[in-house]
């Protein structure tokens, strides 16, 4: 990690950097890496409140994600504003994220695992997720280092750009840990910023102890688990 300098992490719902990898980009940022985020949706239907309004959620979430990446050290927050549950993987999307990807010309990019349908018997994987995945993945490779897809970015001054390192969030079939015992309370605290997604204070409890694990020599410690690509 010590030659990387940017990471991004493209997620569809405001709250998704913090649960899926909040330990990992605070070590990240530690250790001198820049983070951005791209959140695609803007999370207007995250509520059961019969009095709130999409247009209302919508702001709320907002400030809660700047609010969770500011605990976190995140450099930039970027939102697409595409209506929550509604993701699809068009051609326009995908562009907009070549666009940022070319913007910013991040070395890392962490995205949801567009595999995970389901995880064991209990729980069924958000579509935005999934897609999500699909189209962050699509716009790695090859879209965004290929010059001859969306040429009318490079009429923007958006020259291709590769990134090499992917980091799979959410995955059933983990190969890579990282260890986030020294940044797992400001995990938690990013999480808490996200007020208006969290009914059950034992949320927080379930985070933390789903973040417990062994590392491989015997210790108690607490990790996040991804799936690792190294793209030529």
């Amino acid at each position: 990690m010590e030659q990387q300098k940017r990471a991004m992490v493209i997620v569809a719902h405001p709250d998704d950097p913090e649960f899926y990898c909040g330990g990992t980009i605070a070590r990240w940022v530690r250790e001198g890496i820049e983070v951005r985020y791209l959140i695609l949706t803007n999370g207007n239907k995250g509520s059961s409140d019969p009095t709130m309004t999409p247009e209302r959620l919508a702001a709320v979430r907002r400030d809660e994600q700047r609010a969770a990446a500011q605990i976190l050290g995140v450099k930039e927050v970027v939102f697409l504003d595409e209506p929550d549950g509604e993701l699809q993987p068009t051609l326009e999307l995908r562009r907009h994220i070549v666009r940022e990807i070319r913007r910013y010309r991040p070395d890392i990019v962490i995205c949801p695992d567009p595999a995970a349908y389901y995880f064991d018997a209990g729980y069924i994987n958000h579509p935005d997720h999934r897609i999500a995945g699909v189209v962050a993945l699509e716009a790695i490779f090859p879209a965004a280092r290929n010059r001859m897809y969306h040429p009318e970015l490079l009429a923007e001054g958006l020259e291709p750009h590769a990134v090499h390192e992917i980091y799979l969030a959410g995955s059933v079939q983990p190969n890579r840990w990282v260890d986030i015992t020294d940044t797992i309370d400001l995990k938690i605290e990013a999480i808490k910023a996200h007020a208006s997604q969290i009914s059950d204070p034992q949320v927080l409890d379930r985070v933390r102890q789903r973040a417990l694990d062994i590392d491989p020599y015997g210790r108690q410690v607490y990790r996040e688990a991804f799936h690792y690509l190294h793209i030529r």
